[in-house]
């Protein structure tokens, strides 16, 4: 079984939901020597995270993120958590609920992932650095 982990380190990006995949693959080219096996990729932040959905139209995403916005407001009179500005606690809360991993099957050397899915980064801060990834990958 052959096992590879890289941890890579995205650009920032604004606020909202956002394809990364190409960014994954380009950074584990590993990837072509796996037949059958899993990536795991999880993000080391508390304030994004990851999900798999649409990768064609760019509107879900938009979506995705006025939906989170309205679930889980700023502003809120019984938050505690308010030091690091007014989007810092929702943002806690959006990435507990979004989670921090998402798994992938490996299928002959390529993510096996369904025609209209893509991996999204979910940038929850207004102004966040570049976020760090651990992509795992593993298998025969």
């Amino acid at each position: 079984m052959n096992f590879f982990q890289k941890e890579i380190k995205l650009q920032a990006f604004s606020r909202g939901f956002h394809l990364i995949t190409s960014d994954i693959l380009r950074a584990l080219p590993e990837l072509k020597q796996i037949n059958v096996g899993q990536l795991q990729v999880f993000i080391k932040h508390t304030s994004a995270s990851l999900t798999i959905n649409e990768n064609a139209d760019p509107t879900v995403r938009l979506d995705f993120e006025s939906h989170i916005n309205k679930m889980v407001p700023e502003n809120q009179d019984y938050y505690q958590h308010t030091y690091e500005g007014s989007d810092d606690m929702p943002a806690h809360i959006k990435a507990s609920l979004m989670g921090t991993s998402v798994q992938i099957p490996i299928t002959n050397g390529e993510l096996n992932l369904g025609i209209w899915q893509g991996i999204y980064l979910c940038e929850h801060r207004n102004k966040a650095s570049g976020r760090q990834l651990v992509l795992t990958a593993f298998g025969n």
